[in-house]
């Protein structure tokens, strides 16, 4: 049986909270309820329209969002609201009686993006496959993968980098993209269409304990690291994800000014990676933090 993780998420409007899941509850529907009554063809919301602070219930893909009334503060109860939840959950019961028209595939698109490295191609998806980034240098680490395991069964595939809604994968040379691109974005699509996870659940909440929100949040930590951290999830990260990548902090070199990072995915063995590191990101942390920074290096490349 599946094992769920919530995790709680904000949104815009203080009065809604996203209860997000790490594994498909709909297959292809969104639903929207406003009452118990509204509610007949799902379970689950009804048994949350018991909680009397809950004005709306909105239940997707992988996610649960739930309007309140203001006779509470969503800190008082979130807590014990993710708990119902992840019971309700694990406990295998129906969220949505779902229409049998509708018990068929999910609908998914994926298209290939080419990327500044020749030997990475993106696979872009109009569905969010992960919650946090993955990267799988071999089939041995990608055990609690059944999408990576399937793509490094393909001899030309090198590494497989998981982000939001995108696959980037990494190629030996045996072969050019024009020859396997098409049976490439199939496998990704069918693999998703199937409501398959992506990554075990496990996997997900191992990774998410390494994420740069709770690096931010380690004692031992000093500033200067959290500065730079801040920087590289605002300004230079939404530009390497646009070209199938990804740039980790790894470390501070207080003595020599030195920031260490880890690149991944497309960035990875990319040609135009030093150039990028030295002239982009390196000159940007210099200019937003002035003597504290001398150089930045790419301890995996």
């Amino acid at each position: 049986m599946k094992e769920f993780i919530i995790t709680v998420v904000p949104t815009n409007n203080p009065a809604i909270l996203k209860f997000e899941t790490n594994h498909f509850l709909t297959k292809n529907q969104n639903y929207e309820f406003k009452n118990i009554d509204d509610a007949k063809n799902s379970p689950l919301a009804q048994q949350l329209f018991h909680l009397p602070f809950i004005k709306t219930v909105y239940i997707a893909g992988n996610f649960i969002g739930l309007e309140r009334f203001n006779i509470v503060e969503w800190d008082d109860v979130k807590d014990s609201v993710a708990q119902q939840l992840t019971d309700y959950l694990n406990a295998g019961e129906v969220v949505v009686k779902e229409e049998e028209d509708n018990k068929k595939k999910v609908a998914v698109t994926v298209y290939a993006e080419v990327t500044p490295n020749p030997s990475a191609m993106k696979f872009v998806t109009n569905k969010r496959i992960v919650p946090t980034s993955f990267e799988f240098k071999n089939i041995d680490e990608a055990k609690d993968s059944k999408l990576a395991k399937h793509l490094f069964t393909l001899p030309f595939v090198k590494e497989v980098f998981f982000d939001e809604n995108y696959v980037s994968i990494n190629k030996y040379d045996v072969v050019e993209w024009d020859e396997v691109t098409s049976s490439l974005r199939e496998i990704i699509r069918d693999f998703l269409a199937e409501g398959n996870e992506v990554v075990s659940a496990s996997s997900i909440q191992k990774q998410r304990t390494e994420s740069p929100a709770s690096k931010m949040e380690d004692a031992n930590l000093d500033d200067t690291s959290k500065q730079i951290i801040d920087i590289l999830e605002e300004y230079v990260k939404p530009a390497v994800a646009s070209d199938g990548g990804n740039i980790m902090f790894k470390s501070y070199e207080e003595d020599t000014k030195t920031v260490n990072v880890i690149l991944q995915g497309a960035c990875s063995g990319c040609p135009s990676s030093t150039f990028t590191l030295k002239n982009g990101i390196e000159t940007m942390l210099k200019n937003m933090m002035g003597d504290k920074i001398n150089e930045v290096v790419a301890i995996n490349g």
